[in-house]
């Protein structure tokens, strides 16, 4: 049964997924002669670099989240669906969803990455992810519960693990929660919890390769680790996880560390739809295009952004994953579509680094551009700038400078709430 989308007599552009990619895409074709069809789980966007700022209580989900539906109120030609896509017929050019089929003239997968534990299942199980808003969330609320518990704890042991943390994963987003972890442990959870003693709170910083902050260059790697190590954050290098059963974080060394929270920012690895050749997909479920952005073998079938892979003379293994790849991609494809309708060549991509950032706390941060490369408090000032005008929403840009700001100047959040679903509580 073809979903009840209405037929406009254009040619009909589906996206799935609305990151980076497909948000982009999107409003760029909006005034192209063609309907768009967003294909979405969430009925929001998601600005991923900040989901450590709400797990750590910093901001509120809604700060870093923006509707579809506000987003796209004045523009006609793009409709919004919330559904998942289950599966493409590609000789059929048609995608099946919840509400089901959706025939296409072109198809653009925009789907994203999770969390990617490696085939562990236990760690799977018992380790919190922070690829979505709602994991963030879950992450925050179970934070704040474990130091509650700890209060009523009598046993040393068992209360040390409630306030332990370990972090796995030495990119971006694990430098960065360790960082504000480390900054909670020493201004906000003392005040919130003068009855412990937070002096004995360990954090734990795991990576498996032999430096931090892979993609980034060696003044950026080695000035992470000292800032890190000035907030008393122990970095473990060259250090892989084995196991983890809830309370024991068990390395391929054999030691133990004692931790009720295992933070898992190790890795990612596509999301899979049904549909598409084994063929088309390599390491870590990306897949295989050409320069275009086109599956080959399919030319008017896409995909962009975190699950695309493509080589280039720069990037030879493929581009790195994240926000500025995905977006060059999608204008690079709408103008290519805007093209195709007029039966021109199209352009191949060609990756611009912008360059790179994270941020380890209050005033420290490292910034890796083309041209420079520099660290500290003018870092900071640098990526907090970036940050927010990147934030969709003049509301939410100020609400998050708010946030900032107040926490800074007095050196607390106001977030620390526990907010459960009924299915939660």
């Amino acid at each position: 049964m073809n979903a009840p989308i209405p037929s406009s007599g254009k040619k009909r552009v589906i996206i799935i997924g609305g990151g980076f990619a497909g948000l982009q895409l999107a409003r760029k074709l909006d005034d192209q002669d063609l309907q768009v069809v967003l294909l979405d789980k969430n009925n929001y966007h998601q600005f991923q670099p900040l989901f450590y700022q709400v797990a750590t209580a910093g901001l509120e989900p809604s700060t870093i989240s923006f509707p579809f539906r506000k987003v796209f109120q004045k523009h006609k030609n793009v409709f919004i669906r919330l559904t998942e896509a289950r599966s493409i017929n590609l000789p059929g050019k048609y995608v099946s969803t919840g509400i089901g089929e959706i025939p296409y003239d072109f198809l653009v997968i925009s789907v994203g990455v999770d969390t990617n534990f490696f085939g562990n299942k236990q760690i799977q199980e018992k380790a919190m992810p922070m690829k979505s808003v709602s994991e963030a969330l879950a992450l925050r609320n179970y934070l704040i519960e474990n130091y509650e518990k700890a209060l009523s704890i009598q046993d040393p042991d068992e209360k040390q693990k409630l306030m332990n943390i370990v972090v796995v994963g030495g990119g971006p987003t694990g430098v960065e929660v360790s960082g504000t972890l480390a900054e909670m442990k020493k201004f906000i959870l003392p005040k919130d919890y003068p009855e412990l003693d937070f002096s004995s709170m360990k954090i734990h910083l795991l990576e498996g390769s032999p430096r931090l902050l892979n993609g980034m260059s060696d003044q950026a790697s080695d000035k992470a680790k000292h800032y890190l190590g000035k907030l008393g954050v122990t970095v473990c290098l060259g250090t892989i996880v084995k196991d983890y059963d809830g309370e024991t974080v068990t390395l391929a060394s054999g030691t133990p560390l004692q931790s009720k929270t295992l933070v898992w920012a190790a890795g990612v690895t596509g999301n899979k739809i049904d549909g598409l050749p084994p063929e088309l997909q390599v390491k870590g479920n990306r897949i295989r295009v050409d320069a275009f952005n086109s599956i080959p073998g399919y030319e008017n079938v896409f995909a962009l952004g975190d699950i695309a892979y493509m080589e280039e003379n720069a990037y030879p293994k493929g581009h790195p994953q994240v926000a500025q790849v995905a977006i060059q991609q999608a204008k690079n494809l709408a103008e290519n579509l805007k093209r195709k309708l007029q039966n021109k060549p199209m352009k191949p991509f060609a990756y611009k680094d912008l360059g790179s950032m994270a941020t380890i706390g209050r005033n420290q941060a490292v910034v890796d551009l083309p041209f420079i490369k520099f660290q500290g408090f003018f870092a900071w000032i640098v990526w907090m700038f970036v940050h927010l005008m990147a934030i969709l929403g003049v509301k939410n840009k100020i609400f998050a400078f708010i946030n900032w700001a107040w926490s800074y100047f007095s050196h607390d959040q106001s977030l620390r709430l526990i907010i459960k679903t009924r299915k939660d509580s």
